[in-house]
């Protein structure tokens, strides 16, 4: 839309917008309204229960909620045929022009509190992919637990001064960390109750599993950059903690701990925005997590994840083949349930680390050896949940309908691999025309997933019940709380808070050092 506008014209636009309070908040609900507003409203009228609409698939929030009915189609490729669209050439992996490795890890920690599809056990069938476990909300249960019995394992739980409202934790090499999981190679009776961390039964390192947090999050152990970030808010969740108790001296252990957890919750939705979100958008504006955007839009309604959300998400095209941690390299294949290279690293090396290096691209031919079986995974799912064609979803957003493979990519060896695979343009699986498309152009992200990703992540942050109305207020939070959240606006704020030693000028970002948009 905003192609044919002469750059200087744009940035004299900009500067004016920038001088008025109103103009910008008026710049911002237009965006972010425009951004939600291609999709319809939820609820949506089907889910994962049943092909039609049910009392089950308007009411089970077990089931995933769908955008699109169900659609089944026959002389479709084998899963394991198509793998090949993703696997990066032996020459290497593509870098993304714009995003570093923190990138990634903070979408797959944000993704995997809240789409939180069910595992598949062996021997069970495809279908339990169409469940999840989600709470529906970025409730920070990585941190928190999905229940309140696992929060309450989490919790110190204990009244004596100077330890109100914390979550329990453990000093290693003088930097907080959550407490191990394990003791002699079993869960410590004291945490039992939270969810296992998936994949631990395959890790046979003892030196590796003994160093397993327990967490909230049966995922937030997945690799040491997962744990990382969820370190970090264990961080400011104790601080907060802290803070609240020692302005607040009165207060009992409960009354500090869900203070501090409003708190973390609702900054932790500002990054989100202000941080993630910004660094997606191709925009040359920055969004600004206003809840008043969604006070009175039509799209204020109870949130629901889709089948086509846990699909979207699946960006292992972004992660190189091989992470650096502290100087020493490591392959992508040792790194799920690893928590070595953080504990060696420690959390601020850690997060500098990662905004070093620099992502790989989204897209076809540019997935790690290491991760392509994952791709075969997220294929059969999108079966098993009957989610309709790629071409389908594109009309549904108001995108460019395809009627040949060269309308889904101008790059001829995947427009060669997807005829070869499929014959037939309309028949691109969902998931596979959402990589087989190049990236936007100031984004890392191809056309569909990133008008798809706008819609729910906006949709399903601005509405979360801390930000609403009658709630995101100063007293909710206390002047303290209400101070931090404003002063909130990027990960590095947070580390800066909760690090054994300054910053400095060091870079923590998710866009490159250098990067510029290109108007």
């Amino acid at each position: 839309m905003l192609e044919n506008v002469p750059s200087w014209l744009l940035r004299l636009a900009l500067w004016v917008v920038s001088k008025s309070e109103w103009l910008s908040d008026k710049l911002n609900r237009f965006a972010i309204n425009s951004a939600v507003e291609v999709c319809r409203t939820r609820p949506h009228p089907w889910s994962t229960a049943h092909d039609y609409v049910s009392w089950t698939s308007l009411t089970d929030m077990r089931w995933s909620a769908r955008h699109l009915p169900a659609v089944r189609l026959d002389g479709l490729p084998a899963p394991e045929t198509l793998r090949e669209m993703f696997r990066a050439p032996g020459t290497g992996q593509r870098p993304c022009e714009k995003s570093t490795c923190l990138f990634p890890a903070f979408a797959q920690y944000l993704t995997d509190g809240f789409i939180r599809t069910r595992s598949q056990q062996e021997g069970e069938p495809d279908d339990v992919r169409r469940q999840n476990t989600s709470n529906h909300q970025i409730d920070l249960c990585p941190l928190y637990g999905r229940t309140p019995a696992q929060t309450a394992i989490l919790r110190l739980r204990d009244d004596t001064a100077g330890r109100r409202g914390r979550l329990k934790s453990q000093i290693l090499h003088g930097e907080e960390y959550a407490p191990f999981l394990l003791e002699n190679d079993a869960v410590k009776a004291e945490f039992a109750g939270l969810d296992a961390p998936l994949g631990l039964s395959k890790v046979q390192d003892p030196a590796q599993r003994a160093v397993i947090f327990a967490f909230g999050g049966d995922r937030a152990n997945a690799t040491a950059q997962v744990a990382m970030l969820n370190t970090l808010f264990l961080r400011e969740h104790n601080r907060v903690a802290g803070e609240i108790e020692r302005l607040n001296p009165a207060w009992d252990d409960d009354h500090v701990f869900e203070v501090a957890r409003n708190i973390v919750i609702v900054l932790f939705i500002k990054i989100v925005v202000e941080e993630y979100i910004n660094h997606i958008a191709p925009l040359p504006v920055r969004l600004r997590a206003d809840p008043r955007v969604a006070w009175t839009a039509d799209w204020n309604r109870p949130n629901w994840i889709t089948t086509e959300f846990s699909l979207l998400y699946r960006w292992h095209s972004l992660i190189p083949d091989t992470i650096v941690w502290k100087d020493k390299s490591y392959p992508v294949g040792a790194t799920p349930l690893n928590n070595r290279p953080l504990l060696e690293a420690g959390l601020t090396r850690a997060f500098i680390d990662m905004s070093t290096q620099r992502a790989t691209r989204l897209g076809a031919f540019n997935t790690a050896a290491a991760l392509v079986d994952l791709e075969i995974l997220a294929i059969r799912q999108g079966r098993a949940c009957d989610v309709a064609p790629f071409w389908r979803y594109c009309e549904y957003v108001g995108l460019p309908v395809p009627r040949s493979f060269e309308d889904i990519t101008k790059d001829a060896g995947v427009v060669a691999f997807l005829r070869q695979a499929y014959g037939d343009v309309s028949k691109v699986d969902f998931y596979v025309g959402l990589f087989a498309q190049e990236t936007v152009k100031n984004s890392p992200l191809p056309p569909l997933t990133l008008r798809m990703v706008a819609v729910d992540a906006f949709s399903q942050a601005l509405t979360n019940p801390l930000l609403s109305e009658h709630v995101f207020k100063e007293e909710t939070f206390t002047p303290f709380g209400w101070t931090t959240i404003s002063q909130t606006s990027t990960l590095r704020d947070v580390v800066a808070r909760n690090s054994a030693t300054p910053l400095g000028d060091a870079r923590i970002s998710m866009t490159r050092a250098g990067w510029k948009h290109a108007w």
